[in-house]
């Protein structure tokens, strides 16, 4: 009995050992606070990830410096990055790479990212090279995840990044929950999350406040869950833009439910350059949605053009079929609180509104919808009222262009 016993609490100890084994501290690789930990956590991940069985990098309350750092797989087991400190960014232009990311996780199956702690880009005080583009390559995105499987990213934060906060291509099966994602209004793209050429992606349960897109999805995402999502400030939640480049993918099977949109430029939308590539996005649904003070509550925009750089009189190829906006109630800080803009070239098809309560009560006059080249079929309440349809004028060659407006 007592042989017995003492080979339990061998086996017992032994296998506590084997687990304990697993957790990889960044301080036991060298990592201080106030410090660029970038070599420790690469010496920790690397250990990590050769483990064969499920494996933790911690890094502990406190914090850090850190330079630009990719996260490397496959690894042979599961593993979790567990953050319970701050990481700062470098704010030294000389630290960054072009077009880069600071922090990036590629190829990994079975990744978590946890701990409570954050990612802080340091945008809000780095120095910019760029100030007035759009679109800057010598910012870097703050996190990263390129090829990422049946994996969870949950209770982090990415603040004040420099451009994009999380980037997220090629992923299947990958969830975030519990996510916030903080940065000045004013802050140029800087979107909270942007999916591309990704299925099976979650996003719940999150606060993004920005100065771009809550969340952006872009060609090639399928099959996409975007439920419990706080947004504002911001450009709101979009799909796309679509159509700029050529052999973009299908965009197919987008779901935005449960949402509080708040004090932004748009609510929820979808974004196509005119003069743009042959594309479809279909299977669009943005249902049960609260909007607060929001500009643009609906857009559905086929003639996307920023800054005016691109040609406008020539429609989007982009094909837009199976769209609907259902149960969406609250305030509009616009005129035109139902904005339905179709290709001239290639028709929307099967766009529905259903039970939209939306009001305003800015100088503007009363609330409105307008639509260009769709008549939506709708069911329900309806305020503002939707455009309807009247006959066209004689000898009106293409009565599908012409603009139609209902005001209450």
């Amino acid at each position: 009995m007592a042989k017995s016993n003492i080979l339990a609490l061998f086996l017992s100890l032994l296998m506590l050992s084997a687990a304990a084994a697993l957790d990889v501290d960044v301080t036991k690789h060298g990592a201080k606070q106030n410090a660029d930990i970038s070599q420790a956590l690469r010496d920790a991940w690397k250990e990590a990830c050769a483990a064969t069985t499920p494996s933790k990098v911690l890094i502990p309350q406190g914090t850090y410096q850190l330079s630009p750092v990719t996260m490397e797989g496959p690894c042979k087991a599961a593993i979790e990055l567990q953050v319970k400190g701050t990481l700062k960014a470098l704010t030294d232009p000389a630290n960054v790479k072009d077009a880069g990311s600071w922090v990036s996780f590629n190829k990994i199956e079975h990744l978590t990212v946890s701990g409570g702690g954050t990612f802080d880009g340091q945008g809000a005080v780095a120095p910019s090279e760029c100030e007035k583009d759009d679109y800057c390559k010598k910012r870097p995105i703050n996190l990263s995840f390129n090829a990422i499987t049946n994996s969870v990213v949950q209770d982090v934060t990415s603040l004040n990044s420099k451009q994009f906060h999380i980037n997220v291509i090629g992923a299947k099966n990958f969830t975030f929950q519990r996510v916030t994602v903080t940065a000045p209004e004013e802050s140029l793209n800087t979107d909270g999350i942007h999916v591309g050429r990704s299925s099976g992606v979650t996003i719940t349960d999150s606060k993004i406040g920005t100065g771009d897109d809550c969340i952006s999805i872009g060609d090639g995402t399928q099959q996409m869950e975007i439920n419990k999502i706080d947004c504002g400030p911001g450009h709101g939640i979009s799909v796309g833009s679509l159509g700029k480049y050529q052999n973009e993918q299908p965009v197919v099977g987008i779901r935005v439910r449960e949402c509080n949109i708040s004090n932004t430029s748009n609510g929820v939308r979808i974004k196509t350059w005119p003069a743009s590539y042959p594309g479809t996005a279909s299977d669009l649904h943005f249902e049960d949605i609260k909007m607060n003070n929001v500009s643009n509550p609906i857009l559905l925009d086929q003639v996307y053009c920023p800054h005016n750089q691109c040609n406008a009189k020539v429609p989007s190829r982009v094909k837009l079929d199976r769209v609907s906006f259902k149960n969406i109630r609250g305030t509009s800080a616009t005129a035109v609180a139902i904005k339905l803009a179709c290709s001239g070239g290639v028709p929307c098809e099967g766009v529905e509104l259903a039970d939209i309560s939306l009001t305003y009560t800015g100088p503007e006059g009363p609330i409105k919808s307008e639509c260009t080249n769709i008549q939506p079929k709708t069911s329900g309440k309806m305020n503002p009222p939707p455009c309807i349809a009247s006959a066209a004028p004689s000898g009106s060659a293409n009565p599908g262009r012409r603009r139609l407006s209902f005001n209450f």
